[in-house]
C-alpha cells in the first residue's frame, strides 16, 4: 500500500452565489478567502478557495460557482455534512455568534463530542465540532474570529450510501481507514493518526433520495497524499482493485485524481504541494484572479465575464460573546 492517508486534504462544493459565500466563509466562520480562481473544466466560471492562512492541506473549503445549475438535490451518493473542528470551549461563543448574525443553528452529540449544527447560505450542513488540534492549523493575523475560538480546520466528513458494504470496504480494504466507532447506521472511520481531519463517517440510507450535483451539494472530498510519487501508488492500487480512475491532473496548486467510491461519492486524491503560495504571496493570497500557466491566454476575457468578488476586510470581532 502506499503512504497512508493522513485526512482530507480539501472538501468542494457547489454555491449558486459566489459573492453570499464569501460574505458568510469569511464575515461568519472566520476563514481567509485564500484563492480566487477558475473551474479547470469549466473555465468561464469561479472556483474560490477559503482556508487558515495559508491553505494548509486539511483546512480547505473550496466553491464551485455554478449559479446555472439545478437547486439543491442532495441524497445518498453524496458526501452530505462537512465538520470542523473547534476547541470544545468555543461552542456557545459559535452559537451566540451565529445567533446574531440571524444564523438558525442546534446542537448535538455524536461519538462523545458536541456539536453545533447549521446551514450556510446554499443549504450546505456544517457543524462545528467541539474536538480540535492545532497541530497544522496557522491562524491568520487579521481573522475576524479570535484565534482562541477559531475553526481548526476540518474534523471530518459524513458519506452518506443507500448501501454501505463496498464504501466499507475500499475504505477499510484498500485505502488503510480503520473502523472507530458506531451509532446506529453511522460507522465512524479514522486514517493516518486519527483525529480531527482524519475521521469519515459512513451513514447506510437505503430509502433516502439519490442526490444529483446541484447548488447547495458537496461535489467531492479529497485526501491527503504527501507527493507525486504516493499520488501514482495510489493510481495504481485503486486501478488493480476495479476503480475508475482518472489521470493525474495538474491544478497547479496541487495534483489530482478521482474516482467514484462503490456507494457514489466522489473522491480525489490530492497532493499536500506546491500549495497556493506558487503563484502568490501569503500576504496577498486572494487578492487577484489567479490562473494556471496553460489558463494565461484567457485572462482578458475572463476578467470581462467574471462577476468581481468583494472580500470583507473587517468584521465584528466581538460577535460570539
Amino acid at each position: 500500500m502506499p503512504a497512508s492517508i493522513p485526512g482530507i486534504h480539501h472538501v468542494t462544493c457547489i454555491t449558486g452565489d459566489v459573492q453570499k459565500c464569501v460574505d458568510f466563509y469569511v464575515s461568519v466562520l472566520g476563514l481567509r478567502f485564500v484563492k480566487k480562481s477558475i473551474n479547470q473544466d469549466l473555465p468561464d466560471t469561479y472556483h474560490i478557495y477559503f482556508a487558515d492562512n495559508i491553505g494548509t492541506p486539511g483546512t480547505v473549503m473550496t466553491f464551485f460557482g455554478w449559479p446555472t445549475w439545478p437547486k439543491r438535490r442532495t441524497g445518498s451518493g453524496q458526501v452530505t455534512s462537512v465538520s470542523f473542528a473547534v476547541p470544545p470551549d468555543a461552542l456557545d461563543y459559535w452559537s451566540n455568534r451565529l445567533r446574531k448574525v440571524g444564523v438558525e443553528t442546534s446542537r448535538t452529540s455524536r461519538f462523545d463530542s458536541d456539536a453545533v449544527v447549521l446551514r450556510d447560505p446554499d443549504g450546505i450542513e456544517l457543524q462545528l465540532v467541539g474536538h480540535a488540534k492545532d497541530d497544522r492549523w496557522i491562524p491568520g493575523p487579521d481573522a475576524p474570529v479570535d484565534k482562541d475560538y477559531a475553526i481548526r480546520g476540518f474534523h471530518s466528513a459524513t458519506l452518506t450510501v443507500a448501501e454501505t458494504a463496498g464504501t466499507i470496504d475500499l475504505l477499510t480494504n484498500t485505502m488503510g481507514f480503520r473502523s472507530a466507532a458506531k451509532e446506529g447506521n453511522r460507522t465512524r472511520f479514522e486514517t493516518g493518526s486519527g483525529g480531527p481531519h482524519s475521521i469519515v463517517d459512513v451513514v447506510e440510507s437505503p430509502e433516502g433520495p439519490v442526490g444529483e450535483e446541484s447548488i447547495g451539494t458537496v461535489h467531492h472530498v479529497a485526501w491527503r497524499t504527501p507527493d507525486d510519487s504516493a499520488q501514482v501508488g495510489w493510481r495504481d492500487l485503486l486501478v488493480k482493485t476495479g476503480r475508475n480512475v482518472t489521470p493525474v491532473i495538474d491544478r497547479w496548486y496541487f495534483k489530482s485524481i478521482y474516482f467514484r467510491e462503490p456507494g457514489g461519492v466522489l473522491f480525489e486524491i490530492a497532493t499536500d504541494g506546491p500549495g497556493f503560495t506558487v503563484d502568490e504571496p501569503v500576504e496577498k493570497l486572494g487578492t487577484t484572479l489567479s490562473l494556471p500557466p496553460w489558463f494565461q491566454v484567457r485572462r482578458e476575457h475572463l476578467d470581462q465575464i467574471l462577476t468581481p468578488i468583494v472580500v470583507p476586510t473587517t468584521a465584528a470581532r466581538g460577535a460570539g460573546h
